[in-house]
């Protein structure tokens, strides 16, 4: 047993992205993170996913383009808008993970999955090199306007934004499932 591994994981949490600040990962580091990230479950080797790394001026750029398009559909008050013109300046690095199920015997719900499973090999990847990291979702996700800002395909659709940089102090625990309410033993 790796109990490294296990430690790591039984301890592994989110920052919450208004906590990150620099240095977020270098080359290398990034990399290494995309390489564990492609490593999921994948029925057929379909590769059902892609990355969108978004760092340096882009991530302003984004925000404002998207926050533009959000304002062109919903009513934000002023502080609203601030806020989302500088979405993805919060974190030194931002992976949109794409989800790109294709028509395929493999069935659509395993291929997001497997995209969901990326996610998290970004989140455990990150935090096992050091680095803060938050998978966040929200209204860009899955919104066509803000797909085509992105430069997605009609199919496509955001699994997770992977805000990652450092933090100088651990997150407090938080409370956890009661595996006596979660778990249903079949052992006869």
């Amino acid at each position: 047993m790796n109990s490294s591994v296990i430690d790591f994981m039984h301890n592994r949490r989110s920052v919450l992205v208004k906590n990150m600040s620099e240095p977020g990962p270098n080359a290398d580091e990034l990399n290494t993170i995309l390489t564990i990230a492609s490593r999921v479950p994948d029925h057929r080797k379909l590769e059902p996913w892609r990355f969108l790394v978004i760092q340096g001026d882009a991530r302003q750029r984004l925000s404002e383009e998207l926050a533009e398009v959000k304002s062109q559909q919903m009513d934000l008050e002023p502080e609203q808008l601030a806020a989302e013109k500088t979405c993805f300046a919060r974190a030194p690095l931002v992976i949109a993970v794409i989800a790109a199920p294709i028509e395929h015997k493999t069935p659509k719900n395993e291929q997001i999955l497997s995209a969901g499973a990326v996610c998290q090999h970004i989140n455990i990847a990150a935090g096992a090199m050091g680095y803060a990291s938050q998978w966040v979702t929200g209204w860009s996700c899955e919104n066509p306007d803000a797909q085509k800002v992105l430069g997605l395909a009609g199919h496509e659709f955001i699994a997770g934004y992977l805000y990652i940089g450092s933090c100088d102090e651990q997150p407090t625990e938080r409370k956890r499932p009661d595996l006596s309410e979660k778990v249903v033993w079949l052992n006869d």
